[in-house]
């Protein structure tokens, strides 16, 4: 998958639209805005690999919390879907949006407006490279502010992934993993294949899991705790609650007010 982190270089900051407008679109608090945006050569060129058709329109989601003014730094929830039951994260997003508007964070999922033959990490990263291109373009000061990526199950474990290759390249300013019903450790392989440097080591990561979770059991996820640990990450926290295999949106909160805090922004 290395030859596929090259393109975290090309995400650029140019534009001088109206940080008000995303892609045409109002950003102002409410109901979550969707965008569609051109989809670059390159992007294109990431996405086709194995054997997948070319987009050339993405779509994204956007939420803005209450109070938000574009002159502020504003952190950016990333939301990744797993692929299982064909999710993508555009469906994802307004789960998440709630607990984002209360702490005072952007909502934000990608997508592209075709279906992929295969839902592939290529697919995944190109997708997600677009439409933070497409951010920057209207809001070029959101290059900087903070990003926490976010997912449930599978999606947990493909931000492992994006996160870590993103991360390479410096593409974004990660400042936390959300990592709900995971049942292993990618935090770690994600590292040691993409090799994103020791400051992400420093990154935190939450855990969260249901205490009667079949598939994410409360050993499983302790377990990949511990093997985060193991690997030198120093933030990592596991928090269960009494439930099974679902999204807790408390812990949602409680987790982008501890990265808020370690982060002092």
């Amino acid at each position: 998958m290395r030859k596929f982190l090259g393109f975290v270089f090309l995400l650029g900051t140019a534009g001088t639209a109206s940080a008000l407008t995303i892609a045409g679109k109002e950003a102002k608090p409410g109901p979550m805005i969707e965008i569609q945006f051109p989809v670059s050569k390159y992007f294109q060129d990431v996405a086709a690999q194995g054997g997948n058709p070319r987009p050339q329109t993405g779509r994204a989601v956007l939420g803005f919390p209450p109070g938000f003014d574009p002159s502020r730094r504003w952190p950016i929830l990333i939301v990744t879907s797993t692929t299982d039951f064909h999710r993508t994260s555009i469906m994802d997003a307004p789960a998440y949006k709630p607990s984002a508007d209360a702490e005072g964070w952007i909502t934000f999922a990608s997508d592209a407006t075709i279906t992929p033959n295969h839902d592939s990490t290529p697919w995944r990263l190109a997708m997600l490279g677009a439409a933070l291109d497409a951010l920057r373009k209207d809001l070029p000061q959101s290059r900087n502010w903070p990003v926490a990526f976010a997912g449930f199950s599978g999606g947990s474990k493909r931000s492992c992934i994006l996160g870590a290759m993103l991360a390479k390249g410096r593409a974004v300013n990660i400042c936390g993993f959300f990592l709900a019903g995971m049942n292993e450790d990618k935090m770690s392989e994600s590292y040691r294949n993409y090799q994103p440097g020791p400051d992400f080591l420093n990154i935190p990561i939450w855990i969260s899991g249901g205490m009667d979770d079949p598939i994410a059991t409360p050993s499983l996820e302790n377990k990949a705790m511990a093997m985060m640990r193991s690997t030198g990450f120093k933030r990592v926290r596991v928090e269960h609650f009494m439930g099974v295999h679902q999204l807790k949106r408390s812990e949602v909160k409680l987790a982008l007010r501890w990265f808020r805090e370690l982060g002092g922004f």
